[in-house]
């Protein structure tokens, strides 16, 4: 692909394509520097008491990862975990800042700060208003896709609101909420017909996810056992999986693997690319918590439960209805 090409599709997707390159270079750095935004105060690194300790249980017998969680409680006695977030005055959460329409920074901004803003951080904010009275209380964390679990196992935050799947295997490290979104793996590609879908099309096609999503799992699995075409190559894996569209657009592959909800995003920010095919997996999104922080997760169930009623509508219309369509309003849920 020649400079002026590339610069043709930086230009067609609204500039946000710029600021895309400079985050996949930026990626290994995530960790290391917190995301400043800390509206309501200082920000303050997490001193290991953010969250409850204790022996990781045996998991129980998985059959449907959604319906895994604990019973919704208010915050009439709050337990451990919450209490020292409140003393703390901050909830610290891992999340996206580069996933538009979830949780990202609009380059287009008019603030020299662009804050975060998306689908996820509006979660986020709800659940610092509910626990301690301010949306503002937060401190954002930019975690890559292949460290959201060990950043709670590391207590280096409260929780993770990153389009994060629930599924049995993560449910043997970390706890998730109830349900907050329903969405399924689809493929994006170059606009044209090369590229069908999840099918024969993909033969001899370099296929890029994110390490550590159920996007490169399912592919893995696919490939081992023959649902996947056998030729496909899917060896490119990056820490974020927007990562994944910027290889797209320099032609080092020739298809993307991720949520749909995700993809179509991705779409939105790029009018060369498009979704191929239908979803082909059917997954939810959970806000991830560390193992044993019981009071946490009934917490945020509850909150979720005031959410999905007041708030859900509201914030997927704002940010998802434009790439998405109309939508049935929030999934089901079910408690263990």
């Amino acid at each position: 692909m020649n400079a002026r090409r590339l610069r043709s599709r930086l230009k067609g997707w609204g500039g946000v394509g710029a600021m895309a390159v400079v985050c996949a270079l930026a990626a290994v750095f995530a960790l290391l520097l917190p995301v400043a935004q800390s509206r309501g105060g200082d920000s303050a690194g997490v001193d290991g008491q953010g969250v409850a300790h204790g022996e990781q249980a045996k998991a129980p017998k998985c059959v449907k990862p959604e319906a895994q969680s604990l019973n919704p409680a208010s915050g009439d006695k709050d337990g451990e975990t919450v209490q020292r977030i409140k003393e703390r005055g901050q909830l610290i959460v891992g999340v996206d800042q580069n996933s538009y329409r979830w949780g990202y920074r609009d380059p287009n901004s008019e603030s020299e700060t662009a804050e975060l803003e998306g689908f996820d951080i509006d979660l986020v904010h709800a659940i610092a208003q509910d626990i301690l009275g301010d949306p503002t209380k937060v401190v954002f964390r930019a975690i890559p896709t292949n460290q959201r679990i060990p950043a709670i196992q590391g207590d280096k935050v409260d929780m993770v609101v990153r389009t994060m799947t629930i599924n049995c295997d993560r449910l043997k490290d970390v706890d998730f909420s109830s349900p907050y979104f329903k969405t399924g793996q689809q493929v994006l590609a170059a606009k044209g017909p090369e590229i069908t879908g999840y099918d024969e099309s993909l033969a001899n096609k370099r296929i890029c996810s994110a390490t550590g999503s159920t996007a490169f799992d399912t592919l893995e699995a696919d490939k081992a056992k023959g649902t996947l075409v056998a030729s496909a190559d899917i060896r490119t894996t990056v820490p974020n999986q927007l990562d994944c569209l910027v290889r797209l657009q320099l032609g080092e592959v020739d298809a993307v693997v991720t949520d749909g909800a995700l993809a179509a995003s991705q779409a939105a920010q790029d009018p060369t690319v498009e979704l191929k095919g239908k979803p082909f997996t059917q997954e939810y999104y959970g806000v991830a918590m560390k193992k044993g922080a019981d009071d946490l997760v009934r917490r945020v169930n509850q909150i979720l439960v005031d959410y999905r009623k007041d708030g859900w509508q509201k914030s997927y219309d704002n940010w998802l209805a434009a790439s998405l369509g109309t939508s049935s309003g929030p999934p089901p849920v079910a408690y263990k």
